[in-house]
């Protein structure tokens, strides 16, 4: 019977983790063991997560000093790897959540012969209330999408509703340094292992509150976003070879980032707009035809030209 590990980054997070925690002890199918790394908390997160170790096979690790979300993800995949086949399952897990009891019973039992499952969620507020039955309809997420697509910003894997094939953390690790969010990364690779699987069944309750770090009002100004994706876009090129793409692929990823390279210097971005177009299903998905269009002529301006018309900074 394959292992399940739970990996876990804490950080400040005394407010909700107790519940978390509590969620994880109810679990019908229990983690095998909980590898949970501390981002140099400074209030009583660590002292919950020992509270827990008789409960819980809980591994910690605290770091002295707050290196970032996508570092103690790092970390904890790092010290959970030694201890896995590559047929066991790794979980993903963040400290406001929580996680329905059959959550790993679930995602074990269908993930068949994929890389990743994942499942939809329960929306709750910071009291614990329930302000959406699915996370997915919410946000409108879509189960499936291309690769081209993830190359160029989208994803629908949110993390803490997923369970991976250990045999992918080879690959996974290192994330590069532009990588902020570590399920992006992973959901990419995934999809070009043995792929991606999507259940409807809400496996967590993903709860939003002021200090998510990644919520529904998450957003960054356009040439922050550009430079994200610059970013994004070269750690692909850097890592093609893990990533296993093919010459399309990476020719698809060189002209998405002469594109936005092109959008961040220029006033119009007119010679893309045929390359816009021909690719509007993969850039911009699930978006009807209206705002496809808008976003193809909107995609048409420079960033110069659209801090004055549309006041971007």
């Amino acid at each position: 019977m394959a292992k399940i590990c739970i990996v876990l980054a804490t950080y400040n997070g005394e407010k909700y983790l107790a519940k978390m925690l509590d969620s994880l002890v109810g679990q019908t199918r229990p983690a095998d063991f909980i590898v949970a790394v501390d981002d140099g908390s400074k209030d009583s997160t660590v002292d919950i997560l020992k509270s827990y170790q008789d409960r819980l096979p809980l591994q910690i690790t605290v770091s002295q000093k707050n290196e970032g979300h996508r570092a103690a993800f790092s970390k904890a995949l790092s010290l959970a790897k030694p201890q896995l086949l590559n047929t066991d399952l790794v979980a993903l897990a963040d400290q406001d959540d929580v996680w329905l009891p059959n959550k790993l019973e679930i995602l074990e039992q269908k993930i068949g012969d994929a890389s990743l499952i994942f499942g939809d969620a329960e929306v709750i507020d910071h009291k614990g209330n329930i302000i959406a039955a699915s996370w997915r309809t919410l946000s409108n997420i879509s189960t499936e999408i291309s690769i081209k697509s993830r190359i160029s910003g989208t994803n629908n894997v949110t993390g803490c509703t997923a369970v991976f094939k250990a045999k992918l953390i080879d690959d996974v690790l290192p994330i590069p340094e532009h990588i902020k969010v570590h399920d992006v990364w992973i959901a990419l690779l995934a999809q070009k292992h043995s792929g991606i699987k999507a259940i409807s069944e809400p496996v967590i309750q993903y709860r939003i509150h002021e200090g998510n770090a990644i919520g529904m009002s998450y957003s960054l100004p356009m040439s922050q976003t550009l430079q994200k994706n610059i970013d994004f876009a070269d750690d692909i090129l850097a890592n093609t070879d893990r990533l296993n793409f093919s010459d399309d692929e990476i020719k698809f990823t060189k002209k998405y980032r002469a594109f936005l390279q092109h959008t961040q210097n220029s006033w119009l971005n007119i010679r893309y707009f045929f390359w816009l177009v021909s690719n509007r299903n993969n850039l911009f998905p699930e978006k009807k035809f209206a705002q496809v269009f808008k976003k193809i002529l909107f995609s048409s301006c420079g960033f110069k030209l659209a801090k004055i018309i549309f006041s971007k900074s």
